[in-house]
């Protein structure tokens, strides 16, 4: 497949995921408030399909572009192993160094005295979205349709429930329902940047593949574990929480396996 296609692909495919966000964020339009125990149900099935789409669409791919590449299962199942903790990491230290703020569980980050709460915000879906749209432009790269078009599916099903609790989370700190749907939508239309810049960087660097499929599974577990687990566990509602994040998981696999 004729690289310039592949890019253009990932760009759209994340794009598209991004639109689940765009419909989440429009909820609040007619939902103006959802219950802690509903919100921690809809985000835990929001980190099932991530924790799935992860394994399904971005690591097994990877171990198996890793394998051809380095001629070794092992080997390859190193480098993939490698490209998760730096994927990781990079989330770990931009989270570190950036300054920005969750609802819940407060501020992260360096302090910041010249940004308002509401960027603050902002910025921490922000950090939040990007590896989702990285993710879906990486599994296009490898030229894989199938493999492309189940994680935006994934993707954009789990934007869902995030883009809605984000928005009514913004409106519950005193922002307008429209207000609050529009920042959500902005959010989400970092998604296709990382679509873009993922799609490009392997599409141009094919030897790249394997490193970049991990690199994207590290991220988005780090969201996976170090966001929304603690932040759907710590009000009470862990077994729902559990059992949500399973449903979540089926989910997504049952999708893969349709798709196949």
């Amino acid at each position: 497949m004729d690289s310039s296609n592949v890019v253009l692909m990932g760009f759209v495919a994340s794009l598209c995921a991004s639109m689940g966000t765009t419909v989440g964020s429009l909820g609040v339009l007619t939902i103006k408030k959802l219950s802690v125990k509903t919100e921690d149900g809809l985000l835990s099935m929001a980190a099932g399909i991530m924790l799935a789409a992860t394994f399904f669409s971005l690591l097994l791919p990877a171990l198996e572009y890793a394998g051809n590449d380095y001629h070794q299962p092992v080997l390859g199942a190193l480098v993939v192993g490698l490209g998760v903790f730096i994927g990781a990491g990079c989330l770990f230290l931009i989270h570190q160094n950036v300054p920005h703020e969750h609802f819940g569980t407060g501020k992260e980050g360096r302090e910041s005295t010249q940004l308002g709460q509401i960027w603050l915000f902002v910025i921490a879906i922000t950090l939040h979205n990007f590896p989702e749209g990285l993710a879906v432009g990486v599994g296009f790269a490898g030229g894989e349709l199938k493999n492309g078009v189940t994680l935006a599916i994934g993707i954009g099903l789990q934007n869902l429930p995030e883009g809605l609790a984000v928005s009514v989370a913004l409106m519950s700190v005193g922002y307008t329902p429209l207000k609050s749907a529009g920042i959500g939508i902005l959010s989400g239309l970092v998604e296709p940047v990382g679509g873009l810049l993922g799609a490009f960087a392997v599409a141009t660097m094919e030897t790249f593949m394997p490193w970049a499929l991990a690199f994207a599974a590290g991220a988005m577990l780090f969201i996976i574990s170090d966001e929304i687990i603690p932040q759907t566990h710590r009000r009470g509602h862990q077994n729902l929480a559990t059992f949500s994040l399973l449903v979540g998981f089926v989910i997504m696999m049952i999708l893969d396996v349709a798709l196949a």
